[in-house]
């Protein structure tokens, strides 16, 4: 895959991110691609739904379920703004997503390289490739300024 298609993907994933900004929410998206193709969006909507569990993320892996019909997301890549917290992370080994790929750690809240190290568990049932670093200058940005807004 080429550079432009990465900066592709994460762009969408940041687009996502903006608009749950706009919305009051964290500013976290997230887009499932197979082929090449995206499949499905999301952003957080923890508010909007009144859901502790619809982050970016989730919101994504079920409408990818849904649009594929299938809760097994084989060869299909995640591209999220944030590092994975740790249900995000059970939910992306579950739906046995291919790759991660996400820009932002999060030292505080994250799964992946940080906190619990979920894919490095054990009792994780599905790792992932995981890519991490893209376009994080710009995630980062805009989830500071998101909490800096609301200080």
């Amino acid at each position: 895959m080429t550079e432009t298609a990465y900066r592709s993907f994460m762009d969408l994933a940041l687009a996502e991110a903006r608009r749950a900004a706009e919305a009051g929410e964290v500013p976290v998206g997230a887009v499932v691609v197979r082929d090449g193709v995206v499949v499905a969006g999301g952003r957080n909507r923890t508010l909007a739904d009144h859901d502790p569990t619809a982050h970016a993320e989730i919101v994504a892996l079920r409408e990818a379920g849904r649009v594929l019909g299938s809760e097994r997301l084989i060869d299909c890549d995640l591209w999220v703004t944030l590092e994975p917290c740790p249900m995000c992370a059970g939910a992306i080994s579950f739906a046995r997503i291919r790759r991660l790929y996400y820009a932002a750690s999060d030292p505080k809240g994250g799964a992946v390289e940080n906190g619990v190290r979920f894919f490095s568990s054990p009792s994780c049932h599905h790792v992932p490739e995981v890519y991490s670093g893209l376009a994080e200058r710009e995630a980062s940005e805009m989830l500071k300024s998101f909490f800096k807004e609301r200080r």
